[in-house]
Formats: C-alpha cells, structure tokens, sequence
C-alpha cells in the first residue's frame, strides 16, 4: 500500500546504540524524513551518526534540541531505565514519539508510562515491530481465518548467540532476555490467538557467572481462551542461535522460518509453512519481508499523526503484553505460578480494549 505522506518530519534519534542504528539507516534517506539532530551519551558515537546519516545536530543532551523548529518526532532508542524520563520531556514539549519496547524496567514506572501517554496530546507508538512485519501479518490473517481451526499451542524460541557480550551485559542490567525479547512474542501470542494471557510460570537459569541476572529464561503461559505457550529467550556466549516459532491448532500447525534461517529459496523471501491435518497436506507461502521494517513502523506512528488512528498494536495491548512479562518474571523467582490481571482488574478505561 503506497501511502502519501502530508509534510516532511524532523526526527531525532535518542540513544546510538545497536537498536538506534537500525531505526535510523531505514529512514533517513526517506524523502519524508529530515533527521533533525542524533544524541547520545557517548559523544563520539553521537558524532559519527550524524556525519553517517546527515543529522544537521547531535550532542550527548538531547533537551538541547527539544524546541527545535523542526523537530516533530523523536525515537527513543536508550536503555529501558531511560524511556520514561525522555518521554515525559518529549510529551512536555509537544513532540510525537516513537518509543522502543519495553516500556521501562519496572511495573511503576510502566504504569506512570501509560498514564502519561493516555493524559497527552501527542501520539506515542511502542516499537512492537513484528506488528509491521509482512510474515507475521500474513500468518495472523491465516490464525484468524481458521486455517489451523482453534489455536492450542504456541511454541517459541529465540537464543542469541551473543558474541558481543558486553552489549548485552548491559541490557540485562534493566531486565532479563526473557523480558526484554519477551513483550514482543506474548504480545504476538495475544494477537495471534484474539485471547489475553491470564497466567504464567517459567524458569530460569544464569549462564555465565557474570551476567548482570539469568540469562536464560522459558515463560509459560495460558490464555483466556484455552490456549497454552512458551517463549524461552537465552542471551549467552555459549548458547546456540536458536529461531523456531510455530503455531498449532486442532486442524492443523503453521511455522514461520525467515529467509536467513531457510536451507533453501532463500530469495523468495521468510516461508510460512502450513500443515492441514484432514487431508494431511502441506502449503509453503512465500513472503518477502524485512524482519524488521523500521520505515513501516514509522509510517503508522504518522497515519497516527496525521489521521488520528490507533496505534498498532494499542497501548493497553503494548502496556498488557509488558504487564504479562514482568509478572513471568515474579513468577520465576518465585517458583510459583501467578495470574495477569484481567481487565476488570484495572481502571475502567485500562486494558479495555485487548485483541479485537
């Protein structure tokens, strides 16, 4: 779908790290796109992005750049015990935002998060970025037209491989993998299956002695309608790279295998493999994607903008997805099993609105 943008957007980029780098080589060679200004608290860094992607400023103090004429969208791409700061600045000075997942590192300051962005003008979008993923849409479409009947189980995997230990290291001094990887694929869950997680369990384990928490983890979930999942998320120098998600229903299963994991066809793009199991045949639907389609994301936080629609996915379903892995994360240490609340559970106007 081509869609006609109404202005060209001044964007800065908050935090020039591994995650920065892939939002901002995406879109700022868009001629929608104008990159007002980078910032980061290494200078250097802050420095080199802005010669790389033609940011007419950059600096290690982003509030240098708040009022700036220009300027109607930042991303924030810091570490999670930043997020809410920066956003309160952003909201205060009127400025649309773009905000990498998780929420924050922690259920207070996720909430104040949510309240913040409910009670505000401008228009916040959570990088839930499988949301704009091509694969993942076609095979929700596919869930959601009975393909595989009622959905029963959801498997899911993905173990890093992480040779830049240092990086990694740090991010686990906000949360777990499990977390961190983890508000992505339960909120895939929810929106594959139209149901919420209602429960969760899991265990962990800590891999290397000096990794900041586990480094490995398995979330256990049930869903409202029935439906049972796992999610495990490793970031380890030892473990494997580890890729699988699959989705089994009682008609049938579909996995997803995207186009660097494939043996074969690589160039047909990520395969979608279907399985019916009446008739016991087999369906590959080639889709070509990117895994992570930053330029679509932003496209919809500027539909948002400049058609006043709902942001993909809504924030209760970002803010419950969020909710669900810091609840799996108590759960685990705790060796129990803890329910996520239900809507009625919370403000009449919070998580309202869930996998519609």
């Amino acid at each position: 779908m081509v869609i006609l943008m109404k202005k060209k957007y001044g964007v800065m980029l908050i935090g020039c790290g591994h995650i920065g780098e892939q939002h901002i080589k995406e879109i700022y060679y868009r001629d929608n796109i104008h990159i007002v200004a980078v910032a980061d608290q290494n200078l250097e860094r802050a420095s080199a992005f802005a010669r790389r992607y033609g940011a007419s400023h950059y600096g290690t103090d982003y509030h240098a750049f708040l009022n700036h004429p220009k300027l109607d969208i930042v991303i924030i791409a810091s570490y999670a015990d930043s997020h809410l700061s920066i956003l309160r600045d952003c909201l205060y000075a009127g400025i649309h935002v773009l905000c990498e997942k998780p929420l924050a590192s922690n259920l207070a300051d996720g909430k104040k998060f949510y309240d913040l962005v409910r009670s505000s003008d401008s228009k916040v979008l959570i990088a839930h970025i499988l949301r704009h993923n091509r694969t993942y849409q076609t095979a929700a479409r596919l869930i959601g037209d009975g393909a595989v009947g009622n959905l029963k189980l959801i498997r899911m995997v993905q173990n890093h491989h992480a040779l830049d230990w240092p990086r990694y290291k740090r991010l686990m001094e906000d949360c777990p993998p499990y977390v961190d990887c983890g508000v992505h694929y339960l909120d895939v869950m929810q929106w594959f299956s139209g149901s919420r997680i209602t429960q969760v369990s899991g265990f962990s384990a800590k891999i290397d002695p000096d990794a900041p928490c586990d480094n490995h983890g398995v979330i256990n979930v049930r869903l409202e309608n029935g439906c049972m999942g796992y999610y495990e998320a490793g970031w380890s120098p030892s473990l494997s790279s580890h890729n699988l998600k699959e989705f089994v229903g009682d008609r049938g299963r579909i996995s997803l295998t995207l186009q660097q994991f494939r043996h074969e066809n690589q160039e047909e793009g990520d395969l979608i493999s279907l399985y019916l199991t009446d008739t016991g045949e087999y369906r590959s639907i080639n889709v070509p994607a990117k895994y992570k389609d930053m330029y679509a994301q932003l496209q919809t936080l500027i539909r948002m903008i400049e058609e006043d629609t709902d942001p993909i996915p809504t924030l209760a379903e970002a803010f419950s997805a969020f909710r669900a892995a810091l609840t799996a994360r108590d759960a685990i240490a705790q060796h129990t099993t803890l329910p996520c609340p239900l809507p009625e559970d919370d403000d009449a106007e919070t998580i309202s609105t869930l996998c519609v």
